[in-house]
C-alpha cells in the first residue's frame, strides 16, 4: 500500500453547517426545520458535484424564494462551518507522512467554498501531495470516476490506495473501486485499523 487518501469533512475538519445560520436563529432545531424544508443536504451535494453559486442560489429562489437571500449567505458565511479541527486526525496524517507514506485528500467540496478551507487551513495544502476538489472535477463520491481519477493523477493503481472516509457509502463506494478502505468513526479507531494493517 503506497498511497494513504484522507476525505476532509468530518475527518479532518468537522463540518457543522448549522453554523452559518446560527445569527439568523434562536436555536439550531430552528436552523434544522430549514434545513430540512429546502433539502439542504441533498442541495449542497449538487455544489459538490460542480453547480456554481449562482445557479445554486437559483435553484432556492425558484421554490423558496424567502429564503433565497439566507441560503445565498451560507457561502459567504462558510467558513464558521469548518473552523474546528479534529486534532487526532492531523496527527495520524503528520505521523503518516513523517514515515513517508504519500498522503492525498479526496473531498467532496463545492468550488466556491473550498477557498475558504484553504485561507482557514493553509496547512491542507502541505499536509497532502495533492487534493482531489470534486466541485473542481464535476464528479463526486461515491461514484467509481472520482477514485478512478485519484489513481491516475497519482499515478497509483486501487490495490495500493487506502481511504479514510466518515461516509459509509464514500467507503463502500472506494472498495467497489478496487480500494481498501477505513469508516471513519474516530480518531482512536482510525488509528488501531492503521496499527492493525502495519501502517503504524
Amino acid at each position: 500500500m503506497t498511497l494513504i487518501v484522507f476525505d476532509i469533512g468530518n475527518v479532518l475538519l468537522r463540518w457543522d453547517p448549522q453554523a452559518a445560520f446560527r445569527h439568523a436563529f434562536a436555536s439550531d432545531a430552528e436552523i434544522d426545520a430549514l434545513l430540512d424544508e429546502v433539502g439542504f443536504y441533498d442541495w449542497n451535494y449538487e455544489q459538490d458535484r460542480g453547480r456554481p453559486r449562482a445557479e445554486a442560489v437559483a435553484a432556492i429562489a425558484a421554490r423558496w424564494p424567502e429564503h433565497a437571500a439566507l441560503m445565498d449567505g451560507y457561502f459567504d458565511r462558510f467558513g464558521l462551518t469548518i473552523r474546528d479541527r479534529i486534532q487526532g486526525s492531523w496527527d495520524i496524517a503528520a505521523n503518516l507522512k513523517v514515515r513517508a507514506y504519500r498522503l492525498w485528500a479526496l473531498t467532496n467540496f463545492s468550488a466556491d467554498t473550498w477557498p475558504a478551507a484553504r485561507h482557514l487551513h493553509p496547512d491542507l495544502t502541505t499536509l497532502f501531495e495533492g487534493i482531489l476538489v470534486s466541485g473542481h472535477e464535476r464528479m463526486v463520491k461515491p461514484d467509481r470516476e472520482i477514485f478512478d481519477l485519484l489513481c491516475t493523477r497519482a499515478d497509483a493503481a486501487p490495490e495500493q490506495c487506502y481511504f479514510i472516509d466518515d461516509s459509509a457509502s464514500n467507503v463502500a463506494g472506494a472498495r467497489a473501486a478496487g480500494w481498501q478502505a477505513h469508516h471513519f468513526t474516530g480518531p482512536e479507531g482510525l488509528h488501531a485499523d492503521l496499527r492493525d494493517r502495519g501502517l503504524l
